[in-house]
């Protein structure tokens, strides 16, 4: 692991903690017990964590296999693990370009390192905050063609912006930088089941970033104006599952996902 000084142990970081409990490696002890913590106190969280990865395969298989989208920004990528999104895209179709957007150190170590193309398509970093749009869109613009549509990917991202209705902004804003036919992939947390509200809230004690949930509601109004894909805004592991699948009640109130059509 990388022992650049800029990176800070003291304090659990989101992105290494869901890199914990997803069971990857790249993470620190402070890390881990905050992951521990969480499962403590809400013992389905690492099966969240596992279906908000389940339907970023799904809604980047359904962009590119029926959507016909065959450039991403993936704003909020985290540490990389298997199947990110330019693998899953450029399994189907390798042309593919994909800009990810993370502004941790260490993601970016990992990045740098891992997240390479095939070579017909493309894969580009941007180290940036969400909360600074034109900086993304405008380096985002150098290797995306923003005269065609773009598959925008906000998963788990907007509950890193403490303040709802800048979230709401920031999410507006990108969506207007689309041309027409791009699509909105996004979910996040809600706060719906006490004990992971609970559970957050205490990580959120210890935490660098603290991470806020919303109501399903309010998660919903982030797609406003756009033409929703069936089934619309729903619990995570609802949208679209393999046939037969089947998860934990506590998992399945956990997180809502969508994907939106930009006319």
């Amino acid at each position: 692991m990388d022992a650049d000084p800029i990176i800070d142990r003291t304090k659990p970081h989101s992105a290494r903690v869901w890199d914990y409990l997803l069971g990857g490696k790249d993470n620190y002890a402070v890390d881990r017990e905050a992951g521990d913590n969480l499962l403590r106190m809400f013992p389905d969280f690492a099966q969240v964590a596992r279906l908000q990865r389940e339907f970023l395969r799904r809604a980047v298989t359904y962009l590119v296999a029926e959507a016909g989208i065959r450039q991403f920004l993936d704003i909020g990528t985290g540490l990389p693990t298997a199947d990110n999104t330019h693998e899953v895209a450029q399994r189907i179709a390798p042309e593919s370009r994909i800009v990810y957007v993370d502004n941790d150190p260490l993601v970016l170590v990992h990045a740098r390192a891992l997240l390479t193309s095939r070579p017909e398509g493309v894969t580009d970093y941007i180290d940036a905050d969400v909360r600074d749009p034109a900086t993304i869109l405008e380096g985002a613009a150098k290797t995306l063609d923003f005269s065609r549509p773009i598959g925008l990917m906000m998963l788990s991202i907007a509950g890193q912006v403490p303040d709802s209705d800048l979230a709401a902004d920031l999410v507006r804003q990108y969506v207007a930088a689309l041309p027409s036919g791009s699509h909105l992939a996004l979910s996040d947390g809600v706060n719906v089941n006490p004990a992971l509200v609970a559970a957050v809230s205490f990580y959120n004690e210890r935490a660098a970033f603290p991470y806020t949930l919303r109501s399903p509601e309010q998660l919903a109004d982030y797609f406003e104006g756009l033409e929703l894909v069936e089934p619309g805004v729903v619990s995570t592991p609802l949208w679209r599952p393999p046939p037969g699948e089947q998860q934990p009640p506590s998992a399945v109130i956990s997180a809502v996902c969508g994907i939106g059509r930009k006319s």
